[in-house]
Order: structure tokens, then sequence, then C-alpha cells
């Protein structure tokens, strides 16, 4: 049966993929830098690991894009500090690509070719890697089989499997199943994830529960973080300040109307509004929509600040250093189609507000199971909760106790996962 679907799977939905993603590059720059980013990709390989030292173990981190490998970078660092290992690094989104070029803990880094039969054969033959691990879902048949051909063990880890994937419809399930036991070890975030994983793999061995590896990422990225002082803290003094990370227009409004409702009955309020994508059109939209209401101010223009009600993040990668100045927060993309990260600023200690939309996200379903996060479902709702949030400081408080025992009751997940390689190295 096996060589049933490997067979489907390189005479029909290969060449299908391909053609999609020629299609799709017409219209989309990401997918056509993609494909112009792998033209020369086994040549450089070729080239780059050359250089390596090949008395040294090489390790192969595979992630989709760049939120992906936030997750494994715990586990590389603490890799490289305790034994000598040659990391390569991939991805298949452009994204991840071209922002880890510079990652100090990689020795390479490349795109993953397309999951072809001989790109995947190629690939392997030339890194030759002693273990692959592949984060969270981005499994590429070919490049598991060819693993499995070479006799590479292979890790899939921070791995999760939602209750309504297809991947549990019972003709794709049986795919999966001959997939997923070419596995040498699935670690998964929780116990429903690893029961889920149970229906696929004969050999439940292979399944271990270690937790989620987001949860250490965070953790470790707030350290640095509250050093970055971006912001004088003299402009918060006897201020409540909100954060609204991450939004789409969907979020904002939601909020935008909320604050400025709240302006109008309480002073000394503060709102820190980093929108998900800080183009021109969207900054200027934010601008407009507060202009009749509150003064606002960009961040890039912050030493002219004047009192400003509404500050506007006219940049990216500062999001999370941002949440250290909170009271409380709100994630964004929860009125639109999927939540952002819940735990940058529950790490914090913060109470964290979302919309509806948190399917995508156990770490917000159980914040709101737990009390540190709370979900609202309009404008009126909304304005109650964050008003209420605004005027009861122990409410606040609790909330974001909920939050940061949350965040450190779930680390530990990396050095887990380090024991599992270690066992295996």
């Amino acid at each position: 049966m096996k060589s049933f679907w490997k067979l489907i799977y390189n005479l029909l939905v290969v060449p299908l993929l391909y053609i999609l993603i020629k299609i799709s590059s017409l219209f989309n720059s990401k997918i056509r830098r993609g494909i112009r980013g792998r033209k020369r990709i086994f040549e450089d390989l070729i080239i780059n690991a050359a250089s390596l030292d090949k008395t040294k173990p090489l390790i192969w981190f595979h992630s989709s894009s760049l939120g992906e490998f936030e997750q494994a970078k715990p586990i590389i660092k603490e890799l490289k500090k305790t034994r000598d290992f040659n990391i390569l690094v991939t991805f298949f989104s452009p994204s991840g690509y071209e922002n880890s070029l510079r990652y100090p803990y990689a020795d390479l880094v490349s795109y993953i070719p397309l999951d072809s039969k001989s790109n995947a054969e190629r690939f392997i033959q030339i890194v030759k890697p002693d273990l692959v691990v592949l984060m969270r879902y981005d499994v590429w048949p070919n490049h598991i089989w060819a693993t499995k051909d070479a006799g590479i063990p292979s890790f899939l880890i921070d791995a999760t499997m939602k209750k309504n994937t297809a991947r549990r419809l019972p003709i794709i399930k049986n795919f999966h199943k001959y997939l997923f036991n070419d596995l040498s070890k699935i670690l998964t975030v929780s116990k429903i994830d690893a029961e889920r994983f149970k229906g696929f793999v004969k050999d439940n061995e292979k399944i271990k529960v270690v937790g989620d590896t987001r949860f250490d990422r965070v953790y470790e990225k707030s350290i640095t973080s509250r050093e970055r002082n971006l912001i004088n803290e003299e402009l918060f003094k006897d201020k409540t300040v909100f954060v609204a990370g991450s939004t789409w227009e969907e979020d904002q409004e939601i909020i935008i109307p909320v604050f400025k409702k709240l302006c109008k009955f309480r002073e000394n309020l503060i709102l820190i509004i980093a929108p998900h994508e800080p183009s021109i059109l969207n900054l200027d939209k934010i601008e407009h929509d507060f202009a009749k209401e509150l003064a606002t101010i960009r961040f890039s223009y912050l030493n002219n600040y004047n009192g400003e009600n509404v500050i506007i993040i006219d940049s990216i990668g500062i999001l999370l250093a941002l949440y250290t100045y909170a009271d409380f927060a709100y994630v964004g993309g929860s009125f639109k189609q999927s939540i952002h990260n819940v735990l940058e600023p529950a790490v914090y200690g913060l109470p964290v507000i979302f919309g509806p939309k948190i399917d995508n996200s156990q770490e917000a379903q159980k914040l709101a199971e737990l009390g540190g996060g709370i979900v609202v479902r309009n404008k009126q709702n909304a304005y109650r909760v964050i008003s209420n949030l605004i005027t009861n400081q122990k409410e606040r408080d609790e909330k974001g106790k909920i939050s940061y025992d949350y965040v450190q009751q779930n680390l530990g997940a990396s050095k887990l996962i380090l024991d599992e390689i270690n066992n295996i190295m």
C-alpha cells in the first residue's frame, strides 16, 4: 500500500503542486522569490557544504517559515552550547529563508527543494544529515521517504494535530499513516495531540508529549526585550497603558471606537497600537480613524511626543518589547481568521484580551479557560471588559498572575527535546 501512495503522490500530487506554484507565482511576489531562490539550490549547497567540518555530526532543522523557526531556536542554541554539531536550517518560505541568513547558530541556511523524488534524494545525498528535525507540521513526503531509505532518523517536534484537520479524513488519513510511520519520533505539544497521532502510528512508543518550545522561546526573548528601553518610561508615568498587538482592520474596527469612547470618560489612557502590516496605507487609515477625536503620533517620531493618547507603531520586530510597558493587552487576528501569539503579552504577566477566532491557538483557549485571557465578541463587550480592567487594579493583577504562571508552568520543552536528540546521537 505504501508503494501505491508513493506512486499516487509522485504521479499526481507533485505535478499538480508544481503547476499550482507556477500559476500562483504570476500573482504572488513571495512565491516568485521562492522560485528564484531555488534556481541554484543544489550548486550552492555543494559549495557551502564543502566548508563544513565533516568530523562533526550534522543535524538538519526544517521549518516552513520564520514563525516555526522561532520554535527551533532554543533547541539549536542549546545544542551548539553543549555539543559540537553542524547545524543546517531550511525553509519553505522566502520570509523564513531571507530573515535567517545571518542566524549565528546555523552553519548552513537553505531553501528546502520542491518535493519531487529526485530533488529529495539529491538533497539528502549532498547534505548527509545524521538527524532530521521537522518543526511542527511541515512534513514533505518525498523528503521523509528519502530520509527513511537512507537510514537517517527523523523527528517531528512541537507536533500538533487539530481536531478538524483534513489529515484525519479517511483517504488522506490512510496516506498519512504510511508517512508518519516513517518518522522516528513524534514529540507532541499536548496529550490531546499525542492521542490523535496514535490513530496514525503503529508503534506508540514513537510518540511522546514534551510540550511546546514556544514557551521557552518567548521567555528567552522576553529577558532581552526588557532591556531594550524603546520608550522613556517617564512618558507613561501615572498613565494606564493598553497595547494592541498584531492588529488587522477587523480588530481595529473593535478597538479604535472602544478606546475613543473610553477616553471621553477617563483620563491618562495610552493606546499603543501595532498593526500586523505597518504599511503606509494602514498607518494612514489608523491615523484617519482617530483624527477627529484623539491625537496620535507614530513611533518613529516619539522624540516629539506631546501627550498624545495614541502611539502608532510604524516599525516591525519590536512588539514583544512593547508589551513591557502595558498594563493589559489585546492580541490581533482574533476577529479576522486566526489569533496571533498570546504568549508574548502573557510572559510579562498581563491580562490578555482577544476576539472569538482562537481555534488555531491552544494557548489562547487555555488562557481563556484559566482566566488570564478574556474573549470579547463585539464593541459593547470589549468596552465593558477594557473599562473594568482600567478601573480594577486587583482584577488586572489576578488575571496577569494567571497569565504569568501559565507560561512559567509550561517551560522546559526544549530540554526534553534535547534529551531525545542526545539519546539518538
